[in-house]
């Protein structure tokens, strides 16, 4: 098997799942204004990424499962490394990366009985997911290159909160609704 430029935007996001390595150590010696430098560089790839596969028609199957799968790493990673030096309360870190579980298991079951499905985001997931960065952003940044107002990052973090559990609760509705309908036309 030969690796084209095809291949590019998907090795890019290889690139920044192994990226969540030197962010999880830099996070963990509490180095943050180097781990915002890599934050810095995720989000440029992640936007190279879409731009090449979008303008050249390199998307693939692979590419649209890596590219999320990417960032999911680098924010499961970035919120676990956070907990574990008392940036983030830890009862956050577990409702993010539950709701995650949550999301990886529904999907799971969904395809065992179900059969297969695409997965699209959904807008409260978007406003999480944004939320979620913008968090990590801002506590890295507060903790390394310029200190944020607390009440600020407080504000972020019941943000985080709310569309976390609002999000999950939003997926079990969507898969419940879909497998009640599928199975109402299976009798």
């Amino acid at each position: 098997m030969t690796l084209g430029l095809k291949d590019l935007p998907n090795l890019i996001s290889v690139a920044r799942i192994l990226l969540s390595l030197p962010v999880a150590y830099l996070l963990l010696e509490q180095r943050f204004t180097e781990a915002l430098l890599l934050f810095f560089i995720a989000g440029v790839s992640d936007g190279v990424d879409g731009y090449l596969a979008k303008r050249f028609g390199w998307r693939s199957r692979l590419g649209s499962i890596l590219d999320p799968l990417a960032d999911k790493i680098l924010l499961i990673t970035s919120y676990l490394c956070l907990a574990l030096v008392d940036v983030i309360p830890m009862w956050l870190m577990a409702m993010v990366l539950g709701r995650d579980l949550i999301i990886v298991v529904g999907a799971a079951a969904f395809h065992v009985f179900f059969g297969q499905f695409d997965m699209a985001p959904t807008w409260i997931s978007k406003i999480n997911t944004t939320l979620q960065i913008i968090l990590v952003l801002a506590l890295v940044l507060s903790r390394g290159l310029y200190p944020l107002p607390a009440e600020m990052l407080e504000w972020l973090v019941y943000g985080v909160f709310v569309t976390t559990v609002l999000s999950g609760l939003n997926y079990i509705w969507i898969w419940g609704q879909k497998a009640f309908h599928l199975k109402a036309r299976r009798y």
